[in-house]
């Protein structure tokens, strides 16, 4: 009998934001001076809107949103080279996790997944660019489902795709609204702020570290 266990990306997978500000690696710290553009008002004017609203959930091309929002933001190159430099400064693996991951993948009663609010070609970056299909079967994200987390529907087509567990998805995010939302979903959800947070959870560590014979 397998078991599905869950990843989010960034703040879990991904050295990056983080629900808990001590903990990010922000991506944009040299934005201003990099590519003249304001971090606070990208994050403001372009993340918190466009950004969620529209891009996220697949409703809009990446490429378009920034085409629209980077002038007014002081940024009058191309599109595609300010969303390059954003994949490439966002996209710090958290080795020991996925060192810890590739032991897990040898095992037979184990599925594993990731969960992430995520647009196309960064969901794409993550797959193919950076080799996360090499530990998972999958990747739920938003703008694909048409939902972000912490969304029912999101838990729900993740399910559906995965088809009918014996036990509940097991799902490691580090923002408390989402952990929340899946276990309202029905899943057994942590919230992951360090390593230890994962290996130390009852059901990993067992598989992780079995008892010598």
């Amino acid at each position: 009998m397998t078991r599905a266990v869950f990843f989010d990306v960034d703040g879990v997978l991904i050295n990056g934001i983080h629900a808990r500000p001590e903990l990010s690696r922000r991506w944009d710290q040299n934005l201003l001076v990099d590519m003249g553009i304001d971090p606070e008002r990208f994050t403001k004017e372009f993340i918190f809107d466009i950004f969620v609203k529209k891009v996220s959930v697949g409703e809009m091309s990446v490429m378009e949103a920034l085409e629209r929002r980077l002038p007014s933001l002081g940024y009058h190159g191309s599109p595609i080279v300010f969303h390059h430099y954003w994949l490439l400064n966002d996209s710090e693996l958290n080795q020991p996790l996925l060192d810890a991951i590739r032991i897990l993948k040898r095992r037979d009663d184990i599925r594993l997944y990731i969960a992430t609010n995520q647009e196309h070609l960064r969901a794409s970056w993550l797959w193919s660019h950076l080799g996360l299909h090499d530990l998972f079967d999958d990747m739920f994200y938003s703008a694909r489902i048409g939902a972000r987390k912490p969304d029912k529907a999101f838990f729900d087509f993740a399910i559906r795709k995965i088809g009918p567990q014996a036990e509940p998805p097991l799902f490691f995010d580090d923002t408390p609204k989402v952990v929340e939302g899946a276990r309202a979903a029905g899943w057994e959800a942590v919230q992951f702020n360090t390593m230890d947070d994962f290996s130390s959870h009852p059901w990993i560590a067992e598989r992780l570290f079995p008892p010598t014979q």
